[in-house]
This record gives C-alpha cells, structure tokens and sequence, in this order.
C-alpha cells in the first residue's frame, strides 16, 4: 500500500517509475505538483523560540534541551519541561508551539500504547516516527511541533528528525529551533562515533549552552535524556546555564526617603562679573551687553560697578 493513493494513478503508467531502480525516485515531486494543482498551500516556514539536541554515543542516544518557554518577547516560563515521553525506550525533544509538541506527543503517546498492546511486542522507534510523520504530514504543517526523537531497539540507537511539515532525517546528531546555527556549530565540531557517556553528555551541554548564549528565545536551565537498551534515565535540570545575579549590596531605604551616600561642598571663586542693563524703551529686546566703562557712564548716581 502506498501512502499518497492520489499519486498511485500515474505511477506504474509514468516513465520516472523505473528511478526506483536507478536510485532516484521521484513520486513525492508529482505529490506536491497535484497537491498545489489541487489548491493546497505549502507549509509556511515558523519561527521557533528553543534550543533542542539529540546525538548517538557509542551505547545509545542522549537527548538534550532547554528550559524557557515564552510568548513574543516576554519569558511566560523558565523551567519548562520540553523532552516527551513515547515509550520507555522513546523519548522526543519538541520545539515551537508549546501546546502543539505537548498534544502530538501524548497523542502519539497513547497510539504507541496501543500499538505494543496489540503486537505484544516492543514498539520500534521507526514506527513511532512513521505515527508522527503520518499526522503531521496530515495537518500540512499547521502543527507547529518540530521534533527530535530519539530511542533504542532490537536494531540499536536511532535518532530522526521530524520537520513541521512531515518529513524527517534519520542523522547520528541533529539540533532544532532557534538555537541551531549554534548548537550544530558545537556538535560538528566535537561529535565522534565512539563517544562515550559523559563525553556525550558533556557534548549536548556545550550545544545546548551555545544555543542559550546565542538565542534570545532560549535560556534558564539544560535537561538532558540518557536512552540505552536497558532503559532512559530523564535527568531533569542537570545543568543550570544562566545563572541569575545576586545583589551583592543591602539597601534598607525606608519608604518615601531617599538615602544620601555622600555630601561634598564645592569652595565657588569669582573670576569674573558682568551687568546687563535692559532698555525698557525698546519692546522684544532682551537687553544689551555693555563694557565696564559704558556701564558706569550710563548708570545711575549710587550704582557702582565690581571688579575682580
């Protein structure tokens, strides 16, 4: 059975059929061409406020991310929970609208409860990506939920990427949300195959702290997600990354006083005195600057005149 059954028509008839055995396959550019010809929109590209990682070590997966959730430019929370239990086995990072990666991930959740009730089996991780993909790609990216899922099965760690929009990579590192550019600066740089346990963690911290000091929309503390054939270990705010200032002076100002610090009187010399005479028979002027001996010719008897 195929997914797309609007593209099943053309396919067996269709000459591009035979890139499935060249190595290219080209169904999917038909899809969207017949999806837009149809009046569907493509996904718009949304702007994701979090930083989120996820890498395989040599015994398993570590998911990593970020703990600030916020609403335009306020921070609504500064230790929000953003890794998502599937499975025991399955764990899932989610960036962009808060209520969207919460929902598709207890949804998905429950159909994976479901799935290994009815197999009596443990649940692979690429079902679990297949049930995300599957109802994101139905919504055409309406669901603002990008996630990095990671787990471990009979054939070993695994780690997706899944895009709003329902595609996915299937990659040994990936980083999503605002923070990328700088998380996946980090992970290029220092991810190895044979990576160890806390050589592993120690990488996903330094990604997620990259991401929190280069991203406005990420912050507060880091928690990190250790998933192995024997199980996950949720280590909830394993690292605080911005620590907040503390105040280091004690002010005791009563209410409406001010406290004065200090009291200095400044010793004033005059060096230099001028008079200004105003001429009242002349309206709009704002008087004329005269010399000394000007001044002493045109003032009054009694009036003198001071010099330094």
């Amino acid at each position: 059975t195929m997914l797309f059954p609007f593209s099943a028509r053309k396919a067996n008839t269709s000459a591009d059929f035979v890139g499935l055995r060249s190595g290219f396959n080209f169904i999917n550019c038909r899809r969207n061409a017949e999806l837009l010809s149809k009046g569907y929109e493509p996904p718009k590209a949304i702007k994701t406020g979090t930083s989120i990682v996820g890498i395989i070590y040599k015994d398993g997966v570590i998911l990593g991310a970020d703990t600030r959730a916020t609403e335009g430019p306020i921070v609504s929370d500064k230790n929000c929970s953003k890794i998502h239990h599937l499975q025991d086995h399955i764990y899932c990072c989610g960036a962009g609208t808060a209520a969207d990666t919460e929902m598709i991930t207890l949804t998905t959740s429950a159909e994976l409860d479901l799935h290994r009730l009815n197999t009596e089996r443990r649940v692979p991780v690429v079902c679990a990506s297949m049930m995300l993909r599957r109802t994101l790609f139905r919504y055409q990216g309406h669901i603002g939920a990008a996630l990095v899922m990671g787990g471990v099965d009979t054939t070993g760690p695994q780690l997706y990427c899944i895009y709003p929009c329902g595609s996915n990579d299937k990659i040994p590192y990936a980083a999503m949300g605002s923070g990328t550019l700088a998380a996946m600066s980090v992970l290029e740089h220092g991810w190895k195959p044979d990576l160890d346990l806390e050589q592993g963690k120690q990488l996903v911290r330094e990604a997620i702290s990259a991401g929190v000091f280069n991203d406005l929309g990420s912050g507060s503390n880091i928690d990190l997600c250790v998933i192995t054939a024997k199980g996950a270990v949720y280590l909830r705010t394993d690292t605080i990354a911005s620590e907040k200032g503390e105040r280091l002076g004690k002010y005791g100002i009563k209410p409406n006083s001010t406290m004065v610090t200090s009291i200095s009187v400044l010793s004033l010399q005059v060096t230099d005195e001028r008079i200004y005479a105003v001429d009242d028979q002349q309206p709009g002027t704002s008087g004329v600057q005269l010399d000394s001996q000007q001044a002493d010719e045109e003032l009054p008897e009694g009036s003198q005149t001071k010099s330094p």
